[in-house]
């Protein structure tokens, strides 16, 4: 069974201070995040990133948007030898669709968890917004909230040291 850091995207990978970011050209990767994702990846962790994408609902972005964001992302990452497994976002929004996979609901760490075969109780989640938390707990998984845009290396100590 895989133990998974799963990471929030917007806030937690990436600055979210413009609130919607969908291009690379304006996507900045939090600092300490390539350190952060090393020493998991080096204690055995695997990553999954799921975020809330309502801007896709609101049509001020497209799922297209997201997907090429997210290939760019993986090439960064890759020069850094780390992979994300999969990458889940919900694309609704309350004021326009309703749905079951947006978080606070535990539906995309569910089906992550099947899919991959993933330890829930040696995970954790990543998030910087209680509905983040609220939904991995839903899964089984661990939550640590941070700070939006913070530094991860603050929290990865505390975690391979269990």
């Amino acid at each position: 069974m895989l133990k998974v850091i799963f990471l929030d995207r917007d806030g937690v990978v990436n600055d979210n201070s413009d609130y919607y970011v969908y291009k690379w050209d304006s996507f900045k990767i939090n600092e300490g995040l390539i350190e952060a994702l090393t020493l998991l990846k080096n204690n055995g962790f695997d990553f999954i990133i799921i975020s809330n994408q309502s801007g896709i609902a609101k049509n001020i972005y497209s799922i297209n948007d997201v997907e090429v964001l997210h290939k760019k992302l993986d090439s960064y990452f890759k020069t850094f030898n780390i992979k994300i497994l999969e990458y889940y976002y919900c694309y609704h929004h309350p004021d326009v669709t309703l749905c079951l996979c947006r978080k606070p609901s535990p539906l995309l760490f569910e089906k992550s968890i099947a899919r991959f075969n993933i330890d829930a109780k040696k995970s954790y989640m990543i998030g910087d917004q209680q509905r983040d938390i609220e939904a991995a707990e839903k899964a089984g998984i661990k939550g640590i909230l941070i700070k939006s845009n913070s530094d991860l290396r603050n929290v990865v100590l505390d975690i391979i040291s269990k």
